[in-house]
């Protein structure tokens, strides 16, 4: 069974910071994950990429998490991490953890975790 576990999700005030971690189980990760990452939605908008991250280590960032936001992984546990620094309300939404699966490669998505930044 093909499972994407988030945590580290919550409420946190301006200025503050969360580290959001994911791990991705099932037969068909055995062989490990290509990209991983981190997708956002906030009411009323589309859902869009925050960050994410090849397999040997690439990231790439939305614009304006830049310089705020860092991702990680760890190949050995099929986890990423997103380390969220200096949160600003704007960044308040349902963040859904993604894995592509080596063979076949085909995308997967966690049930996603609230983020919430207070003013």
């Amino acid at each position: 069974q093909v499972q994407l576990v988030e945590s580290g999700g919550g409420l946190v005030q301006t200025g503050g910071s969360l580290t959001l971690s994911c791990a991705a189980s099932g037969r068909i990760f055995s062989p490990g994950t290509n990209d991983m990452g981190w997708y956002r939605q906030a009411p009323g908008k589309q859902r869009e990429l925050v960050a994410d991250i090849t397999r040997d280590g690439r990231p790439n960032y939305e614009d304006s998490v830049k310089g705020r936001f860092t991702i990680s992984r760890d190949n050995a546990k099929n986890t990423v991490y997103l380390q969220m620094n200096n949160l600003t309300p704007e960044d308040t939404a349902v963040y859904y953890c993604t894995a592509v699966a080596i063979f076949p490669s085909r995308r997967y998505w966690g049930q996603g975790t609230q983020v919430t930044v207070s003013s």
